[in-house]
């Protein structure tokens, strides 16, 4: 299945959409099943009270990370760093309208980068082309840790367009050099689904997570809805339906 179908139907599953489609059956229900559509007006709009609240949508992503820890540099062994893209900033005009990596993206280099110089490993990128752009993700990662960061990039995996076929691809390239023992980079939201899908490939995964869901206070500000909590609520949603749906294609290959 292409990425945009992917995406496409995954959107119908994720805030805010899934919440406008129950407030639309629920209209849509008003002058036939008016208590029906009490019900399902109430429902659309606690659940995006709930997904864009900073307290209950920061505390369901840490309830996720939690399956993760940060690396201990004192007892951790690998062979190479992998790191996963993160999309891509298109058409950036500080850099002569050149796509270059996103801002997610960007936080994982800056740890890898960080892993690179504390253990002297090499790296490997990966990332493709999802959206048919001219430079894949991993061109863009190699470029900025290169150029940016002064670190060096061994790999260079630009074909996969999905963290299943990141682990898959990535495996194929690091299985020839011998390499099976890797450092994983990604968001912490993002490392439980990534770490299913690298070690179900083949490999011998050490979470190296980074940009953990954090608070300073909790204030009544924590208990006002916006946007930034409706985005952290849509990414929890699309990791626990990406892990499930890799449980299931694990299931279904057994």
């Amino acid at each position: 299945m292409s990425w945009f179908l992917t995406n496409l139907i995954s959107a119908f599953f994720l805030p805010p959409l899934s919440l406008l489609l129950i407030l639309l059956l629920g209209m849509a229900f008003y002058s036939r099943h008016p208590n029906t559509s009490r019900y399902l007006i109430f429902f659309s709009f606690v659940l995006l009270w709930l997904a864009a609240t900073p307290y209950f949508a920061e505390s369901a992503l840490q309830l996720i990370e939690s399956n993760t820890a940060p690396l201990n540099p004192a007892t951790a062994h690998a062979e190479a760093i992998v790191i996963l893209g993160g999309g891509t900033y298109f058409h950036a005009p500080e850099y002569a309208n050149q796509d270059t990596v996103s801002a997610l993206t960007l936080v994982r280099l800056r740890y890898a980068a960080r892993l690179q110089r504390e253990f002297q490993l090499p790296i490997l990128v990966t990332g493709g082309k999802p959206l048919g752009n001219s430079t894949s993700e991993a061109q863009q990662m190699r470029g900025v840790l290169q150029q940016d960061f002064q670190v060096p990039v061994r790999w260079t995996e630009d074909r996969s367009d999905n963290t299943f076929e990141n682990a898959r691809n990535a495996y194929a390239i690091l299985h020839q050099a011998g390499i099976v023992k890797i450092f994983l980079v990604t968001h912490a939201w993002h490392m439980l689904r990534a770490t299913a899908a690298f070690r179900q490939a083949g490999f011998e995964v050490i979470e190296a997570p980074t940009a953990f869901t954090t608070r300073y206070q909790t204030d009544l500000l924590a208990f006002i809805p916006n946007a930034e909590s409706l985005r952290d609520s849509k990414i929890l949603i699309h990791e626990v339906i990406g892990w499930l749906w890799y449980r299931a294609k694990s299931y279904m290959h057994a």
